[in-house]
C-alpha cells in the first residue's frame, strides 16, 4: 500500500498563488507518473497536471501557464506550484500516483479562491 498526504491548500484572494505538496510513504518501489486532480462542487474530478518519473509535464489547457507541476524522487513529493489564481480554480485537489499497475489517491486539499 502507499499512501499520499496532501497539504498547502488554503483560501487566497484572486491573482495570489498557493503551493501543494503531496507525499508518499507507506510500501514503495517505483512510483511512475504523479499528478494532480481537482473537483469543483457538483462537477466531475479532472485532469491539472501530471509528471513522469523522468520529468514530462502535462497540463490541463486552464491552467498552462499558471500552474506549475514537478517532483523529487528521493522525498517521493509531487508539487503544484500555482499562480495568478482564479475563482474557477476553487475545488478540492486531489494528488495520484501510479505504481505497478496500480492508483492511489490523497484525500485531497480544499483550495478556495475569492474574487
Amino acid at each position: 500500500q502507499v499512501q499520499l498526504v496532501e497539504s498547502g491548500g488554503g483560501s487566497v484572494q484572486a491573482g495570489g498563488s498557493l503551493r501543494l505538496s503531496c507525499a508518499a510513504s507507506g510500501r514503495i518501489f517505483s512510483i511512475s507518473a504523479m499528478g494532480w486532480y481537482r473537483q469543483a462542487p457538483g462537477k466531475a474530478r479532472e485532469l491539472v497536471a501530471t509528471i513522469s518519473r523522468v520529468g514530462s509535464a502535462n497540463y490541463a489547457d486552464s491552467v498552462k501557464g499558471r500552474f506549475t507541476i514537478s517532483r523529487d524522487n528521493v522525498k517521493n513529493t509531487v508539487y503544484l506550484q500555482m499562480n495568478s489564481l482564479k475563482p474557477e480554480d476553487t475545488a478540492v485537489y486531489y494528488c495520484k500516483a501510479d505504481q505497478l499497475g496500480y492508483t492511489y489517491w490523497g484525500q485531497g486539499t480544499q483550495v478556495t479562491v475569492s474574487s
